[in-house]
C-alpha cells in the first residue's frame, strides 16, 4: 500500500487507513511510540492500562449513593466480618 507525504503546519504526516489502524489495533487518538530502526518508521500502539480510570468511576458511583447492592441477600460468607 503506497501513501503520500503531506504537510501539515510545520511537520509532515501520511494518512493511515482505518482498515490498517484497525488491523494494529489502534484508533484516532490512542498513542503510539514512534521509533526508526534500519531506516524505517515504526509506529507501536502503547498499550492501555486494563483497568484505567476503575477508581474514578468508582468513587463517582459511591458519591452519587449508587453503590448498594443489588441483590443484597446474595452476600458472600463473611462480609459482615470485613474490614475496609
Amino acid at each position: 500500500m503506497r501513501a503520500a507525504v503531506r504537510k501539515l503546519g510545520n511537520s509532515s504526516g501520511v494518512i493511515i487507513p482505518k482498515s490498517v489502524l484497525a488491523e494494529a489495533g489502534v484508533s484516532a487518538g490512542d498513542s503510539v511510540d514512534m521509533t526508526l530502526e534500519e531506516g524505517r518508521i515504526v509506529l507501536v500502539p502503547l498499550k492501555r492500562r486494563p483497568r484505567a480510570g476503575w477508581a474514578e468511576a468508582s468513587q463517582a458511583i459511591a458519591t452519587a449513593g449508587d453503590d448498594v447492592l443489588v441483590w443484597p441477600e446474595f452476600g458472600n460468607d463473611g462480609d459482615d466480618k470485613l474490614t475496609w
